[in-house]
Order: C-alpha cells, then sequence, then structure tokens
C-alpha cells in the first residue's frame, strides 16, 4: 500500500463522466477549475449545473474524451449497463486510454471491467472514494485504488485534483474491496450512536442535552458528529443517500460471505439500513436516527 497526499500537477485535458451525479459533477467542477474540459453521459441525459456537454451515448461520450473516462454509476448493474455492449463505454475507448471506475461496486464487478479493458488495452483502475458531498466539494476526498502502480501514478494528477489523499490498496478489485471495509465501519458506527440516541431518548433525557453531549465526546467520529447535527435538525438531505449506504453493505455481506468472514454487527447494521431504506431510500442514512427516534417516541 502506498499513500499519496495531493499537489498542484498543472494538468490539462478532456474528461468523460459516465454518470454525473452529486458526486461526479462536484469531481468535475474540481477538474475544470483545474483546466479540464469535462463532457459527461448520464442516462437521463440530465444532471451537473447546466453547463456541462452531455453526449447521447457512452460509447459517444467515450470517443469524445480525451483518453480519460471516469465512471460514477451506483450499483452493478448501472456499470454493465454502462460499460458493455455496442454502445458501451469500452467500445468508445482506444487502445491506451485511460478508465477510472469511481463506483461503489462489488469487487468482482470491478475484476470483470479490468480484465475487459485490459483486451481491449485500456489502462483501468477502480478508485472509488471515501467522503460525502462536502468532501467532494472541497476535493478533499480519499480516493481508493486498485491496479497497477503505473496505473495509478498516470492517474494521479487526476486524484490529487478531486482528493487529498490517495490510497493504492493492491491489485485490481482491491479499491473495491477497501471501500466496503470503509462503508461497513462508517455504517455500524451510525447504527451503533442512533440506537444509543434512541435508548436516551427512551429512557427520558432530554433530547437537546443527549445531542449536545454525543457531540462533545471523542469516541463518535467527525463524520459520525455530522450526521447527529443533520438529525438533531430534522435534515436528512443527501449526502449519502440510504439506498446507495444500504446496497454497499449488502455487497459487504456478499462478499464477507464469499471468503467466510464472520460480520454479524455489520449484517444486523444491513437490516437496520433496509428499514430506513423502505421509508427513506433517497434521504441521507442518517434518517436511521428519525427511524428510531419515532419507534421509541411513539411520534408519526
Amino acid at each position: 500500500m502506498t499513500m499519496t497526499d495531493s499537489s498542484d500537477h498543472g494538468t490539462a485535458g478532456t474528461v468523460g463522466f459516465v454518470g454525473f451525479g452529486a458526486m461526479a459533477s462536484r469531481m468535475g467542477r474540481n477538474l475544470e477549475a483545474s483546466g479540464y474540459q469535462i463532457v459527461a453521459y448520464t442516462p437521463s441525459g440530465k444532471g451537473g449545473d447546466g453547463t456541462t456537454r452531455f453526449l447521447p451515448s457512452p460509447r459517444q461520450l467515450a470517443e469524445a474524451s480525451g483518453g480519460t473516462v471516469i465512471l460514477c454509476v451506483p450499483d452493478d448493474e448501472a456499470l454493465e449497463s454502462a460499460a458493455y455492449g455496442p454502445d458501451g463505454v469500452l467500445a468508445g475507448m482506444a487502445a491506451g486510454t485511460l478508465l477510472i471506475n469511481t463506483s461503489s461496486v462489488s469487487p468482482e464487478a470491478s475484476l470483470a471491467l479490468a480484465e475487459a479493458a485490459g483486451e481491449r488495452g485500456i489502462a483501468a483502475l477502480d478508485a472509488p472514494v471515501s467522503g460525502s458531498t462536502p468532501e467532494a466539494d472541497a476535493g478533499t476526498l480519499v480516493v481508493l485504488v486498485g491496479g497497477e502502480a503505473e496505473v495509478v501514478a498516470r492517474a494521479q494528477p487526476i486524484f490529487d485534483i478531486i482528493g487529498q489523499t490517495t490510497i493504492h490498496a493492491g491489485p485490481a478489485g482491491c479499491g473495491s474491496k477497501l471501500k466496503l471495509v470503509i462503508n461497513g465501519i462508517m455504517g455500524v458506527g451510525l447504527a451503533a450512536v442512533a440506537e444509543g440516541f434512541s435508548y436516551g431518548v427512551a429512557a427520558g433525557l432530554d433530547r437537546d442535552m443527549l445531542f449536545e453531549a454525543l457531540d462533545s465526546v471523542a469516541v463518535i467520529s467527525p463524520h459520525h458528529k455530522r450526521k447527529l447535527k443533520a438529525a438533531r435538525a430534522g435534515d436528512f438531505r443527501p449526502q449519502f443517500p440510504t439506498r446507495l449506504m444500504q446496497k454497499d453493505m449488502r455487497l459487504l455481506l456478499d462478499a464477507a460471505a464469499r471468503v467466510a468472514a464472520p460480520v454479524p454487527t455489520m449484517a444486523t447494521t444491513t437490516q437496520l439500513l433496509s428499514l430506513t431504506r423502505r421509508g427513506h431510500a433517497n434521504d441521507d442514512y442518517s434518517a436511521l436516527f428519525a427511524v428510531l427516534e419515532s419507534m421509541v417516541a411513539n411520534t408519526p
């Protein structure tokens, strides 16, 4: 494993984004500010800030890019639809170009993509990111990369713009594996805080005092303190939607089962997030606080 801090490389060129939602559009904005031109494709043809040029298919997007394409789609199924087939991004990429997959997908999907790209002479990396929309805005994401070291070095100027640290986790698929580790811990952490909070409410502790106390102690991470503030205000605008967090936990359970790694706490958290997804699929995953508080406080 290697870790690299960001620095100014003064790069420029054209980068194509397949998927241009909340995270990708922010990454694209930072790349534009550093001199890159951005083109994009989404199934709806919408996204970003309204100024980005959109192409009608992944293949045409790849053909219009300057040799680098970034995939940022929600799941394995979306990756398969965007990458493969006569209109897929691989069909539009030439040998020697660079494919960076920032999507949070299964390690198996990342390995399959790397193999398919390699057969065409395309350099591919799985490079999911750790961080939410505030970090994407600030360019302070942590980039988790799987692939060959020389390809990581080639992509480093881009990683240095979208993130503050790059972690080379190992060969193809390792970035996706590390992403599941990190998101699993993040999900369990939130569930523990939300459960502790729900006990406090049920036991009669003052709600505001409880939030202030939890925000003051060192055992709760800065990320989860941000979620506490959102829960206190009832503001569940999505920085990380529940549907995506629950999807990542599901991928983690499957990946852990494949290697016979016991993850019972993460399995329980997945069930809590499945419950939350039922009513808050597109809200931030911190809506788990609202679900549990509603139960113990007998509120609507």
